[in-house]
């Protein structure tokens, strides 16, 4: 759940959790939907429109010319039908008939471009090209036999039969660029089916009767009508009727539209789904996420309870919180913590607190630096910091102090506790509801400089005498210690503090990783009194947020 700063923390699951996760993760929705709505524009520009036009066609038992010779159709399934009429509708000499009527394979290589966008025309230009190159190469004869087996292929495939259910109807369809072209094309290749059928029947006929029958002859002038019919003009209902087993119901017509889903409609249908999928990552990258991501989180995962949290620090604003005159999310956030652990060292009696964290890089230093800081001069406490991470130093870097005597050398016995100490003078953050002690300063123990391992060091009698040493001197000791997932540091000296403070950062430290790094200080019975969330975001802009 997404929480500003001075908010509290609620449990719940509310519908500000599920716009934190749509605005965390809008980058993903972002490129989920440019992605879809891109990839569907361009498949559409490279998507030319396609006419189909349409023939109705009837199987019939009964033929204008009466003969002994004709087999009854009735005895076959209507399934078997349908099948044997789509593969002679489809074979060779019907559809060989056809391109040679129409001189299909005269047809320019490129004739898509007559219809295609821009887009796909360059496609349709590299195709044509890399045909010609190859044509090229084959002699005159073998040229024409290619394009012409070519064009036969390319009908076969535009062509498609299919029964009309529960009647002896099946319909011949003709995909084309050109809507004129479609019906045009369906109605020569009806018509050749018609011819390829009376030419069976003719067949038998002057088998059995020789070429003076009548009947051969009445068969012979039908088919030089129908063949001179082979332009796809309509003609007329009884020479589409005809004498032949099958017969013409319906002519193609010019087709109104092109097939498929219109493009308007798909973008509409890409531009909702696109949003939809994106959704559905965002909250799938969510859910494998086991970082961090809320103070929720913290309080449900570590059943710890929340100090604070630290907003994500921009880039103008400096480290450090001493020069802050306006105040910020980043200001007030720790000032808002160091209210928080004044409460506790009250009501727990606390005064050591050391604060940790589970990886390295979480930004410990940074944050026990800017609490001593508030509260030194804005709650007027007498705070020791304390650097006890002998492996990597930052707080003489943090205070452009010197290192030369630290926490290192007191414990080695080269320094003593008072010289070790040293006193930070900086601007006080002034605010009218706090008593500020005139003379009130930071105190810092750096970590100085040794060549002995740091654990030896930590892990010693001297390290006890200085907590209490500090403890009599001053109200509040931060102490700073390594990470618990490398280093033994922290756990060692868990037990000289009165208090542990867990730094975990958003989005960065996974939740397993942190309980597995918890398991050695809870051993040890450590009082692990909160956690501090650093680096925090809110997804979610104000101006939604006040009004969900």
């Amino acid at each position: 759940m997404d929480t500003y700063p001075n908010s509290s923390v609620d449990t719940t699951t509310t519908f500000r959790d599920y716009l934190r996760v749509l605005f965390r993760h809008k980058a993903v929705i972002a490129i989920t939907f440019i992605t879809v709505m891109v990839t569907v524009f361009i498949g559409l520009k490279l998507k030319t429109p396609v006419y189909e036009a349409q023939v109705k066609m009837l199987i019939s038992a009964q033929k204008q010319v009466e003969a002994p010779y004709y087999r009854e159709l009735g005895g076959y399934g209507k399934v078997e039908m349908a099948l044997t009429q789509s593969e002679i509708v489809k074979s060779n000499p019907v559809i060989e008939r056809s391109v040679k009527a129409l001189r299909l394979y005269g047809r320019p290589l490129d004739y898509e471009k007559n219809f295609c966008s821009p887009l796909k025309k360059r496609l349709v230009d590299w195709r044509t090209k890399t045909l010609e190159a190859k044509l090229e190469t084959l002699p005159t004869q073998q040229k024409q036999t290619l394009l012409f087996r070519k064009a036969v292929e390319d009908l076969k495939a535009s062509t498609e039969v299919a029964p009309i259910r529960d009647t002896n109807l099946f319909t011949i369809s003709v995909s084309d660029f050109s809507p004129v072209g479609s019906a045009i094309t369906a109605n020569v290749v009806s018509r050749s089916y018609i011819i390829f059928d009376l030419e069976q029947q003719l067949a038998e006929l002057q088998i059995k009767y020789g070429e003076k029958h009548l009947a051969v002859k009445q068969l012979k002038d039908n088919i030089e009508k129908m063949t001179a019919n082979l332009n796809g003009e309509p003609i007329s209902a009884i020479e589409a009727i005809g004498p032949a087993s099958v017969k013409i119901i319906e002519q193609a017509q010019v087709p109104i539209k092109p097939t498929g889903t219109p493009k308007l409609l798909t973008l509409v249908l890409a531009f909702f789904m696109s949003w939809f999928l994106g959704v559905m990552l965002a909250f799938g990258f969510e859910y494998m996420d086991h970082t961090f991501k809320s103070p929720q989180d913290v309080e449900t995962f570590l059943n710890l309870p929340l100090l604070g949290s630290i907003p994500k620090k921009k880039v103008k604003e400096k480290r450090l919180v001493q020069d802050a005159k306006v105040i910020t999310p980043y200001t007030s956030s720790y000032q808002t913590i160091s209210d928080q652990i004044q409460l506790l060292i009250k009501e727990k009696n606390l005064k050591s607190i050391l604060m940790t964290s589970a990886l390295e890089q979480e930004g410990t230093s940074t944050i026990i630096a800017n609490l001593g800081i508030c509260l030194t001069h804005k709650a007027g406490c007498k705070v020791l910091i304390i650097d006890a991470n002998l492996r990597n130093p930052s707080m003489h870097t943090a205070f452009k102090v010197s290192n030369n005597q630290g926490l290192s050398d007191i414990l080695e016995g080269k320094s003593s506790f008072e010289e070790a100490v040293k006193a930070v003078d900086i601007y006080p953050i002034r605010d009218n509801s706090s008593a500020v002690r005139e003379n009130s300063c930071l105190n810092v123990l750096t970590a100085g400089s040794t060549g002995l391992n740091p654990i030896t060091l930590l892990d010693s009698s001297k390290m006890v005498d200085v907590i209490k040493k500090a403890g009599k001197k001053y109200e509040i000791i931060l102490i700073d210690c390594t990470n618990l997932r490398n280093f033994r540091d922290a756990s060692a000296i868990s037990s000289l503090n009165d208090g542990i403070v867990l730094v975990v950062n958003e989005g960065k430290t996974r939740r397993q990783v942190v309980k597995s790094a918890l398991i050695p200080l809870e051993k040890k019975k450590a009082n692990l009194i909160g956690v501090i969330l650093n680096n925090r975001t809110f997804p979610i802009p104000k101006g939604i947020y006040n009004r969900v």
